[in-house]
């Protein structure tokens, strides 16, 4: 067993508690003054185990974003997470069942978070040398589209030499990360002509008829060999039953592999013609978070992260997902990332969400592996 995993383990309980403390920090999305809150208690926990004071970027709508700096050195690596969660003050309580610790936000993501700060705290108590300085970004808005946080993500990302993301790990398998679909969101806005449904049923021209057969031709964009697809998922339209719908709309989600697929299918998107005579379409919208590709430069980091497991006597494996991470935007930069170095568990967005207790310190001591070979 390494020195580092030893320490980890010994401090299960530790890592435990402080995770049990962000966790009851309750923090979703929308709401500012909690994910501040959250926040605080977060800089509480950086300067007590690592010494750190937080570089606070202001916000007014979300909650502030956080960046912590450890150590020194000519190059960085960027350890990346979201404090914020979907789930509203009081929907989940924190509880542990045996080997599973549960709660609102634990699996994605902050017991990633927690287990990035102890995997340093180790490599500092320890005296493990670390070539380039760590910088944590803790962002507020991933859960909601990162629109506030994308451009300091992005600039962080433009001055590291890797990107470490400890989103969860795949359900089961434990896998990292190494590919994400892209995801695009469109909202498609249709005007027909309103009258009354009995008395001028022929003069009314239906917005939610041109809504349904935009839906069937959107629909069958989807090509499961290339790994698009497209969803309606919100669609609705008219007012009352016996007026003609003058007014129909609908929200897309689209998922692609390529940047190159994002492109053609965007632009069939906004091309989309009227099928019913007389109606006219508004598309809005677009690629939200281009696609996080494999490439070369991911390959030599998940070889890093491969050997890394080995020394602490677990074997990885990568995986592709189709859900995006903020390291889709860093990917997508040139930047080498590597995604799902976080928590073995299950759930995300479920109320079964948990972790699992006891792997806790062996995906903290993964990280600080990493963290000395690159």
């Amino acid at each position: 067993m390494s020195d580092v995993l030893a320490y980890l383990k010994h401090n299960q309980e530790n890592i435990l508690g402080d995770l049990e403390a962000f966790v009851r920090a309750e923090s979703p999305s929308e709401d500012k003054e909690a994910v501040d809150r959250c926040g605080k208690m977060l800089q509480q926990l950086f300067l007590h185990h690592l010494g750190v004071q937080a570089d606070i970027f202001p916000q007014t709508k979300t909650g502030n974003h956080l960046r912590f700096t450890f150590g020194e050195g000519d190059g960085q690596i960027l350890v990346m997470g979201h404090m914020d969660t979907v789930w509203d003050i009081g929907r989940l309580t924190y509880r542990v069942e045996g080997n599973r610790a549960y709660g609102p936000g634990i699996f994605d993501m902050k017991a990633g978070i927690i287990q990035a700060l102890w995997a340093v705290k180790a490599c500092k108590e320890l005296n493990v040398p670390l070539k380039h300085k760590i910088v944590f970004l803790c962002t507020s808005d991933e859960e909601i589209g990162s629109a506030s946080s994308r451009q300091l993500i992005e600039e962080e990302a433009s001055k590291s030499i890797a990107v470490l993301v400890p989103e969860p790990a795949v359900s089961g398998s434990g896998a990292l990360k190494t590919s994400r679909k892209g995801v695009g969101e469109f909202k498609l806005k249709i005007k027909g002509k309103a009258t009354h449904s009995g008395n001028h049923h022929e003069k009314g021209i239906s917005a939610v008829e041109e809504l349904a057969r935009q839906i069937v031709y959107i629909h069958s964009l989807t090509d499961y060999e290339k790994g698009t697809t497209l969803n309606v998922g919100i669609a609705r339209g008219g007012t009352r039953v016996n007026v003609v719908a003058e007014e129909a709309e609908a929200v897309i989600d689209l998922r692609v592999t390529t940047m190159t697929e994002a492109e053609r299918i965007s632009e069939l998107l906004y091309e989309l013609k009227p099928q019913v005579t007389g109606t006219s379409l508004i598309v809005e919208g677009g690629i939200e978070r281009p696609p996080m590709e494999r490439t070369e430069k991911t390959e030599k980091l998940f070889t890093l992260a491969k050997q890394s497991g080995e020394e602490i006597g677990i074997e990885l494996t990568e995986a592709f997902v189709g859900g995006g991470s903020d390291g889709n935007f860093t990917a997508a930069l040139g930047i080498p990332t590597l995604d799902g170095l976080g928590p073995m568990g299950d759930g995300p967005h479920a109320e079964y969400e948990h972790v699992l207790i006891d792997q806790l310190p062996v995906r903290a001591a993964l990280l600080a592996h990493l963290l000395r070979k690159i």
